[in-house]
């Protein structure tokens, strides 16, 4: 299914200094990424997400990068090369450009290799209607990212630039530099520094004047390929498949992970960041699956909010601590899905509304469910890790494998006769029982 936003923007002016070891005297998105520059990756994807439109941004030898585009036919689109006048900043040159863009259009940037189903993303964005839409991801260095932080309905609520301050717990999701904007958001924007960057400036800017930004959460891949070594890890990607394999237009494996017992230590019904700690090897494990082809997603009940033990944005912090804890050793989760429900009454400050017997509390499928869509999850190749016979009852009525391991509760909850298709001591050893089976 092609998008219904015919326009793109890519920023190609950046001299690429760090990469002339690499390119000589050529513009940076004309590196070479697995045998073929930057910018035609970028072109041949926006085509066929059916993308009709591009102007390309260009400052540094714009020349060379007029003459690799030539009018776009050769990929079916409409190429304009249009050179900066002056040097204004990634936000500056697409603003300066305003009188040739369409009401909506992408803006990527020239020197990043990515894979993005285009059309889901432009869905998400007709459908919010925001006046700009981000994509965000989790990375494995949240500490020197500029993080997005979000509500429940994805729209922003700040925008926090690095350095982070010292002790703040903040969610892994990071501005990965994928952008759909609206014309009339950029128009009269006043308070920007002559060279503005859109992450520091804009969307900083557009968020303290009451402006709605969509932060669209996606697992796909999309790097910065701007310095040697960076080039030399998405061309490595490319060849090994992974870039293609986690796009959300190829159905993907996941690896579901409960969380207590299994990525930090058991402490009956956590409410508070400070009761959060990892398990040895937690970090490890999660940093192989991040580098594999499978999708990380920790599916959790959390009938501490239906017992009015803690609210959502209790649990919220708690994830925010988690998500410091993991970062900071370069580890990461694409998304995280719990149940706040419970169906028993007759707490204190029990909250009436949530005490039901829902589709999500598992081994209830419904969080599997709502993640597979989402994420086009490949369920039947799909492994699920806990450490209750809740998930391996969960993975049972999935059709899914399941390890069990030994720490947390290690199986001795005995609420279900269900059997793994492993049992392992603990996640570490559980994921490279996994990856082991696809190596």
């Amino acid at each position: 299914m092609g998008v219904e936003l015919k326009q793109a923007v890519i920023l190609a002016g950046g001299m690429g200094t760090r990469l002339k070891a690499v390119t000589g005297d050529l513009p940076k998105p004309l590196a070479l990424a697995d045998g073929k520059p930057l910018l035609e990756r970028q072109l041949e994807l926006l085509a066929a997400a059916g993308v009709e439109d591009v102007c390309v941004l260009c400052s540094y030898r714009a020349e060379a990068i007029r003459d690799f585009c030539g009018d776009g036919a050769r990929w079916g689109l409409k190429v304009a090369c249009i050179e900066e006048e002056r040097a204004r900043g990634t936000a500056g040159a697409v603003i300066d450009a305003l009188p040739h863009l369409l009401d909506s259009f992408f803006v990527l940037y020239g020197d990043t290799v990515l894979d993005v189903d285009l059309a889901a993303m432009a869905r998400a964005h007709l459908a919010a209607q925001p006046d700009a839409t981000l994509l965000v991801h989790p990375n494995d260095h949240p500490a020197d990212s500029d993080i997005v932080e979000v509500d429940a309905e994805g729209l922003v609520l700040a925008i926090h630039g690095y350095p982070h301050p010292p002790g703040k717990d903040l969610p892994n999701l990071v501005n990965a530099g994928l952008y759909i904007l609206e014309k009339h958001a950029l128009r009269g924007l006043d308070g920007l520094p002559d060279k503005p960057d859109f992450g520091k400036h804009v969307f900083a800017r557009m968020v303290d004047r009451g402006m709605r930004l969509l932060g669209y959460r996606s697992p796909e891949y999309i790097k910065d390929a701007g310095t040697p070594e960076r080039l030399e890890k998405t061309t490595k990607d490319l060849r090994s498949g992974r870039v293609a394999a986690l796009s959300l237009r190829t159905p993907s494996p996941a690896v579901f992970i409960d969380r207590d017992g299994v990525i930090n230590e058991e402490v009956s019904y956590i409410s508070r960041p400070d009761q959060v700690a990892l398990i040895e090897g937690v970090a490890e494990a999660l940093r192989d699956l991040n580098r594999s082809h499978y999708r990380t997603v920790i599916i959790t009940n959390q009938p501490v909010i239906a017992r009015g033990e803690a609210t959502e944005a209790d649990i919220s912090q708690v994830h925010n601590r988690l998500d410091t804890l993991l970062g900071a050793q370069g580890a990461y989760v694409d998304a995280l899905y719990l149940c706040p429900h419970h169906p028993d009454k007759g707490f204190a400050g029990e909250r009436a509304e949530l005490k039901i017997a829902c589709d999500c509390r598992k081994p209830a499928r419904g969080m599997i469910d709502r993640a597979a869509a989402d994420l086009n999850i490949d369920i039947a190749a799909s492994w699920y890790i806990g450490d209750m016979t809740t998930d391996i009852e969960l993975a049972r009525r999935c059709g899914m494998r399941s390890v069990l391991v030994e720490t947390g509760y290690g199986g001795r909850d005995g609420k279900y006769d269900a059997q793994p298709t492993h049992v392992a001591a603990s996640l570490r050893e559980a994921v490279a029982f996994i990856l082991e089976r696809v190596a």
